[in-house]
């Protein structure tokens, strides 16, 4: 009843940010809400909606736009909310959808997903199987007397139901519905997080290690393993360690938080054989590498000796990846720029995922490029790594530091084409916005704006799906 009260008059359009902010709209004036997170700002935001309603002393319909897409609710004068019935669309209009893109990205705005029935067909399947006769069953009157020939196995039925129960939506307009008592599905884009979330939880069967290369230095290698490392490690709750396997010196201790010591890969080596004794415990490892407290991962640093000149060789990543093996379950690895290094051949023996990160600047991609073939013309191995990779797409900080609109454009359209580029030749690609808590100082997942922690998830589970 209240819905066919409410009427397209007053136009009342309403914006939640993931910012603190929002804004409500009503007939062309519009008023801009700040507040200290979005429960305040719905707070706020639904009682200049309430008010008009009880000014106009009947219901209003709200258009809502928030991170997860589009919706429409109608509000009473009382306050009350509930969800608008879906507009009815004739099947001759009906456009068929775009089809999926190969690249994944920062999620933008999506329309609502169709209402679903209240049964789910998995449900409806298993009532049937334990209430309804077989179809070559005989009719009642024509079955044995006992009625044992018409009866079906306990085994061949289950009360169980095997899908499982979908939680409501816990953000945006849809959240807030759900929190006052009307039952939302989520989002499109909240189902996919979900969906990202539980692949990056996952565990998996014995050790796994992945690479991220790129033979051109400044292609974001160095904050593409600090935030796979810290995704992995929050969610999984796997030990997890990121570890500088630079010809010399890497960047990786620069970019992390440094434990109390110095100590590097080559302490490690040297201390190997009492690492991997059997009276050795888990907590010695704490001794060479540097704790992110925040982040839940370890670092195991390059050597950062000024004065030294040593180079890992192939047989010092041995014995490193055997110790990281026997104390963690997911092994990260920074990498040089030189791929026919004798440590970076050594590292490719041992990588079970490929990750090849690049920024939307032509060199850097054609580098990745160049090492992806390398790896191809290899075979093998190799080549099984370069098809399988997941490659990383970042934006230009230059064109985010002029915050010049046209260059801000082609940022974004140059990052679009080197993506679409990469596409068919790997097995995924993520494209990661600018963000300025990456460019400089220590990196931290907790620092990243919502959207940029958004994609680093996507990409984080593009990874794990090759485990």
């Amino acid at each position: 009843m209240m819905e066919t009260q409410a009427l397209d008059f007053p136009k009342i359009d309403a914006v939640l940010r993931t910012n603190g902010t929002g804004e409500v709209t009503i007939n062309g004036t519009s008023h801009a809400i700040e507040a200290v997170d979005e429960a305040a700002v719905l707070k706020e935001a639904l009682a200049l909606i309430t008010e008009t309603a009880a000014q106009l002393g009947r219901p209003v319909k709200v258009s809502t736009t928030d991170p997860d897409g589009q919706g429409t609710i109608i509000v009473s004068p009382e306050g009350t909310v509930s969800e608008a019935a879906p507009a009815k669309t004739s099947p001759r209009r009906h456009k068929t959808p775009e089809p999926t893109p190969q690249t994944i990205q920062a999620p933008a705005a999506t329309a609502e997903p169709e209402e679903t029935p209240a049964t789910t067909p998995v449900e409806t399947a298993t009532f049937a199987a334990a209430t309804t006769p077989a179809k070559d069953a005989a009719p009642a009157s024509e079955a044995a007397p006992a009625g044992a020939s018409a009866r079906r196995s306990l085994k061949d039925t289950s009360f169980l139901v095997s899908a499982p129960v979908l939680e409501p939506a816990t953000r945006g307009w849809r959240g807030v519905l759900s929190r006052l008592g009307i039952r939302m599905d989520p989002s499109a884009e909240e189902l996919a997080e979900r969906d990202d979330i539980r692949t990056v939880s996952q565990h998996w069967p014995g050790p796994r290690t992945v690479a991220v290369v790129n033979r051109k230095g400044g292609a974001n290698k160095t904050p593409t393993v600090v935030m796979l490392s810290a995704i992995l490690a929050r969610y999984s709750g796997a030990a997890t360690v990121a570890w500088d396997n630079n010809e010399s010196q890497g960047t990786l201790g620069w970019r992390t938080e440094k434990g109390g010591h110095d100590r590097s890969v080559l302490d490690l080596i040297d201390s190997s054989q009492t690492l991997l004794s059997p009276s050795a415990q888990a907590a010695e490892i704490a001794r060479f590498v540097h704790h992110q407290t925040s982040d839940k991962f370890d670092v195991l640093r390059s050597d950062e000796n000024d004065e030294g000149d040593h180079e890992v060789t192939a047989e010092e990543v041995d014995i490193a990846h055997q110790v990281l093996t026997r104390y963690y379950r997911l092994i990260v690895m920074d990498s040089g720029n030189t791929s026919r290094a004798a440590n970076w051949r050594r590292m490719i023996h041992y990588t079970n995922q490929l990750v090849v990160p690049v920024t939307a600047i032509e060199d850097r991609a054609e580098a990745a490029r160049l090492t992806l073939q390398t790896l191809e013309s290899r075979g093998g191995h190799d080549a099984e790594l370069a098809r399988n990779a997941v490659v990383i797409v970042s934006e230009s900080t230059d064109a985010k530091r002029s915050m010049n609109g046209d260059a801000l454009k082609r940022a974004k359209d140059e990052a679009r084409r080197i993506a679409e580029g990469f596409a068919p030749h790997v097995r995924a690609v993520v494209r990661i916005p600018y963000d300025p808590a990456l460019v400089n100082g220590p990196i931290r997942y907790d620092a990243l704006q919502p959207a940029t922690q958004r994609a680093w998830l996507a990409a984080a589970a593009a990874v794990a799906k090759g485990f």
